[in-house]
């Protein structure tokens, strides 16, 4: 150890190879100016569950790649509590994630600006979500290629449920996109993964990996960072744990927190930044009084509407031994077939109700009736969509266990707790079964499974979707951006009050996005590096945004508003 009581000297520090960490790794260690340290509690991610799209939900539930993490009873979900999925391993959860790439509605980062996150407007992020983007389809004003992240459509909708689900949804009135990450997410699309040649296009396969072939970049594994070295208000380095060694690294420039909506808020308040109350009750020196550490929590809840299929075409056919030893021996062979596939395919966006000028519900269709992680699917043939509100008012919280950086944070979403997020899947749910009732659906609608024909009161719905609602595993907003006093971080990502220490990643959104958060996370890792590095940042877009001119009265594109029965 040197005389001044660290290990090593690095110019910036990431906590994190996750979503964003990885990023910040390759593009802080570009040109080689910089050296730069990376520290992952988890380990490699070569594994086949990992690296083959259609085997994502095994991951979820492997100790070895999940960090076990569990929410606390939630009233609001008849007191169950969620398991909240989250990547331990390089990559983070871009490596046990659906893939599915979804950038959110303009309006998503016009409400970041509003809410004090200065240069995150559509227009000042779109370049960053571009950069990051090497897209199938090629390059426009929306689109980028030649970026690390593969951006497909798996099996380009083979199945004939994925086109009669977008057939569905413009018989309904609700017209159709052609891509809902570009001019306009409102309607029905083909849906996006983030796959590259039949391989998850995780932020370890497109990122990190390359990156470390340079001599100014070192990762360091199974390293679990215990606290933020300061001086006074002056972040100069890190604390880890390895192999049951305490190692002390410098700092020279920055350290970067990127290490998920949970566990970033759990360092800051293990380092003494965090409201004062709380560090005081376990112990932990006051640093910074900064009362939003932990605060603003968000997820999207999703729920299963399942219909039985009159067509033996479904998913559930490949389900057996045999069926899946096939995926497996094609994919591991040529990388292609269903085992390239996370098999959402196609996808939607409409709004609930009049006066609402963006859509606020989400559709992932898939031609199969089976569990998102795999552990139970409907007997016999089957499909489904998975309907998420994904603009939620209710919000919860990140808190401490104790002072032990082993301990998992505790964590309470508060999930429905606000009536508007009950009134909208109660919404949701009836215009998902006229949907389904179009004639697109004519040559293979069964019965419906779930909820099932008994569900159509408001009070049998609220029962439905507290007893069967799972998350979409879509955490984040616990290190808040703005420039109010609840705020974490400042439109730059800095730490408000603290010198050299910056969060980075899903944590600092101020509100979730509508759609998918693994890429607005990437995204927020490009944004972030040329802030980090004083960078000139990309000059804003100029594309157009689409919005329904007729959304103060009408629900749907083209159509009178419709009275729910």
């Amino acid at each position: 150890m040197s005389e001044e009581g660290f290990d090593r000297e690095f110019d910036y520090v990431i906590v994190g190879a996750g979503s964003a960490g990885s990023v910040l790794a390759d593009r802080l260690s570009a040109g080689g100016a910089h050296q730069v340290l990376v520290l992952e509690f988890g380990g490699k991610d070569n594994s086949i569950f990992i690296q083959m799209p259609t085997a994502f939900s095994i991951p979820l539930n492997k100790p070895r790649f999940d960090w076990g993490l569990h929410t606390e009873p939630e009233p609001g979900l008849h007191n169950r509590s969620l398991h909240q999925a989250r990547g331990k391993v390089i990559g983070g959860s871009s490596s046990i994630n659906g893939m599915a790439y979804v950038r959110g509605c303009a309006s998503d980062f016009a409400e970041w600006a509003e809410l004090g996150a200065r240069g995150w407007d559509y227009a000042d992020v779109l370049p960053y979500f571009r950069r990051a983007e090497d897209c199938i389809y090629g390059e426009d004003e929306y689109r980028g290629t030649g970026g690390p992240v593969g951006v497909c459509n798996g099996n380009n909708m083979r199945n004939p449920l994925y086109r009669a689900f977008i057939e569905a949804g413009e018989q309904a009135g609700y017209g159709k996109t052609g891509d809902y990450n570009g001019y306009r997410q409102e309607g029905f699309c083909r849906m996006d993964m983030t796959v590259r040649n039949g391989v998850r296009a995780s932020t370890a396969n497109a990122y990190l990996k390359p990156a470390l072939k340079r001599d100014n970049l070192q990762l360091e594994m199974h390293a679990l960072t215990q606290r933020v070295i300061m001086d006074g208000q002056k972040a100069v380095g890190v604390e880890y744990q390895q192999r049951g060694r305490i190692m002390r690294v410098r700092a020279r420039k920055e350290v970067i927190i990127s290490a998920s909506a949970f566990n970033s808020p759990k360092l800051l308040m293990l380092s003494g930044i965090g409201p004062a109350e709380q560090l005081r009750e376990h112990g932990i020196e006051v640093v910074k009084d900064l009362p939003g550490v932990g605060a603003n929590l968000q997820d999207h809840l999703e729920v299963w509407v399942q219909q039985r299929c009159t067509q033996k075409i479904t998913l559930n056919g490949w389900l057996n031994p045999i069926a899946q030893g096939w995926i497996g021996a094609r994919w591991l062979l040529t990388k292609t077939g269903l085992g390239a596939s996370n098999h959402f395919e196609s996808n939607g966006y409409i709004r609930s109700r009049p006066g609402l000028k963006w859509p606020d519900l989400q559709y992932h269709f898939l031609a199969g009736a089976i569990a998102y992680d795999g552990s139970s699917a409907v007997k016999g043939h089957g499909f489904q969509v998975h309907l998420g509100a994904n603009k939620p008012h209710s919000r919860g919280r990140v808190w401490l266990n104790s002072a032990d950086p082993a301990d998992p944070p505790r964590m309470q979403f508060n999930y429905l707790s606000e009536e508007a997020d009950k009134q909208a899947y109660r919404d949701g749910l009836r215009l998902t079964r006229e949907i389904f009732s179009q004639a697109a659906f004519d040559p293979y609608r069964g019965e419906e499974v779930s909820p099932g024909r008994d569900v159509q009161s408001d009070d049998e719905i609220d029962d439905w979707v507290a007893q069967s609602a799972e998350t979409a595993y879509h955490p984040c907003g616990t290190c808040r951006m703005g420039e109010d006093e609840q705020a974490v971080v400042d439109p730059e990502c800095r730490v408000r009050g603290v010198e050299n220490l910056r969060v980075v990643d899903s944590s600092i959104m101020p509100t979730v996005t509508n759609g998918n958060i693994n890429a607005p996370t990437i995204m927020i890792g490009e944004k972030a590096a040329d802030h980090i590095l004083g960078k000139e940042l990309l000059p804003p877009s100029e594309a157009e945004v689409y919005f329904s001119q007729g959304w103060q009265e009408q629900q749907r594109e083209g159509s009178p508003t419709r009275q729910l029965d």
